[in-house]
């Protein structure tokens, strides 16, 4: 079954942050930040994001759902997905995995996901819909942790997607009144869809997200250059299911009519269950190779080993207010002195600015998480 999918825009990008001005400026507006009363959640896991190259995809792609094409068939699959919260979790019960192309117009996505039941009830767009089983789609291009784009898609081909000026850590919001003007996506089943008489294989999903949207707060070059890297991860939302009456339905627990938790599987994993760390996000790393016509290295970048200790700092800080009122100015307070790369902070009780200097370049992080 093919369900491709094209939509237009509900609201230019550049017209919704008019709205958001101050929250989007770069380093944000720590003044005007009122930090979480109970700290930021730190991942539970050693940072060791998962990498692809993505290669060039040499010829016209249909967005039909099936992968068939020669270059989806070059292509590498990213490692199988992981439970959201890493290694000391459950393997997943079905295989779920992606594959990546680009050109001058498009980032290509397609995933398998395995499964013996396929089925999906939302259809209408910008629903919730992780609701039903889904593949998600998250891409912060410039991986600084604000301004990043999220898309849902279920079996039925039904699509949800928004734009988070920042992270639901830092006070988001998420707009979904936007919409990815251009976007194509499609479903293909191998299997039948909302049948539960028999047993299916598999469902697969294509998309094509226009460069044209993705620069818009990509704050870098859009389509990238060869050797760019962005932060991309991808999620799948599976709910346990029954048959009942003759119709699959989600499997409740006590209190009744209270569905079952989801499980959540992913590429690169998240060290705790929430999306909404896109510092835990896979590099995607773009080659301007030709899919099939040589191989690249991923290059790891020391900026981004220097991004994760400012993290680090913007963890400690936050718990630190939660235990007494205020930010601190001492790094040995928050246990990190002595570090690899030369830390420097000034804080106040609503205010902090962490920042060191690498390959000649000085980065900050403050109270509201960006990155700069």
């Amino acid at each position: 079954m093919l369900r491709p999918r094209t939509y237009g825009v509900a609201q230019p990008l550049c017209t919704v942050l008019l709205t958001c001005a101050i929250a989007c400026a770069p380093g944000g507006d720590d003044a005007h930040y009122e930090p979480q009363g109970d700290g930021i959640p730190e991942p539970a896991i050693v940072w060791d994001p998962e990498h692809y190259v993505a290669y060039i995809a040499g010829m016209d792609l249909r967005i039909d759902g099936r992968l068939d094409e020669a270059a989806w068939s070059r292509a590498e699959w990213t490692s199988d997905f992981v439970d959201i919260e890493g290694p000391s979790r459950p393997i997943p019960r079905f295989r779920t995995r992606a594959k990546m192309l680009w050109d001058s117009a498009y980032f290509y996505i397609g995933a398998e996901l395995s499964e013996p039941h396929v089925w999906g009830t939302l259809t209408e767009r910008d629903a919730v819909i992780y609701y039903d089983n889904d593949f998600e789609v998250f891409i912060d291009p410039d991986g600084d942790t604000h301004e990043y784009y999220e898309l849902e898609i279920n079996a039925l081909g039904t699509e949800w997607d928004l734009f988070l000026v920042k992270p639901y850590r830092d006070g988001g919001p998420a707009l979904n009144a936007w919409d990815i003007n251009g976007l194509r996506t499609a479903v293909s089943i191998d299997g039948t869809l909302n049948d539960p008489s028999d047993k299916d294989t598999a469902w697969f999903v294509e998309i094509a997200i226009p460069w044209s949207v993705l620069a818009e707060a990509a704050r870098r070059s859009a389509p990238p250059e060869g050797g760019d890297q962005w932060r991309v991860n991808f999620s799948r939302v599976q709910w346990r299911a029954e048959v009942r009456d003759g119709r699959y339905s989600k499997i409740e627990e006590p209190p009744e009519g209270r569905s079952r938790p989801e499980d959540n599987w992913v590429w690169s994993p998240q060290g705790l269950i929430n999306m909404h760390y896109p510092e835990m996000w896979g590099f995607v790393q773009f080659s301007d190779v030709v899919v099939g016509e040589g191989d690249e290295e991923f290059l790891p970048r020391v900026e981004d080993q220097a991004r994760w200790l400012l993290r680090q700092a913007y963890y400690k800080q936050h718990a630190w207010h939660a235990s007494h009122g205020e930010f601190s100015n001492d790094l040995r307070s928050l246990g990190l002195e002595n570090q690899v790369f030369d830390l420097n902070v000034t804080a106040s009780r609503r205010f902090f600015d962490v920042w060191l200097t690498v390959e000649e370049r000085e980065m900050h992080i403050g109270a509201d998480g960006r990155i700069w």
